[in-house]
């Protein structure tokens, strides 16, 4: 099993984020099953071209998603994404009823405004 992942310098997306993107998709549909060790970001970085702060951007971005995590001197890997992600997202949808609520919105209003978000995010 290994991490396949080129970066297009001509692509609309900046390179860090197709790094975050590749990755998230390969631990989602278990291209990269979980406790997978990613690469060094210094050693990453090197083998794709790049500077060692856009993987690190990368990273981070990964670790605040729920999809990698870094054990200090161990190094960084695939984390055990799905209870992460869903506890993370229940919070943020509990967080906003509450908001929605004290604001006055009615759970009709409430539902369509993060509809709409939904729909905004992912491109519908």
């Amino acid at each position: 099993m290994a991490l396949h992942l080129t970066v297009d310098p001509d692509a609309a997306e900046p390179p860090y984020e197709q790094i975050r993107a590749t990755i998230a998709e390969q631990a989602r549909s278990g291209a990269l099953p979980v406790g997978y060790k990613l690469p060094t970001v210094r050693g990453f970085a090197e083998e794709l071209g790049l500077a060692a702060n856009t993987v690190a951007k990368a990273y981070k971005a990964l670790e605040a998603d729920g999809v990698i995590e870094t054990r200090g001197r161990n190094g960084t890997f695939v984390a055990a994404q799905g209870d992460t992600a869903a506890r993370e997202a229940a919070a943020a949808a509990s967080v906003y009823a509450l908001r929605a609520r004290r604001l006055g919105l009615d759970r009709d209003a409430a539902l369509a405004a993060a509809a709409a978000a939904v729909r905004a995010a992912y491109g519908d």
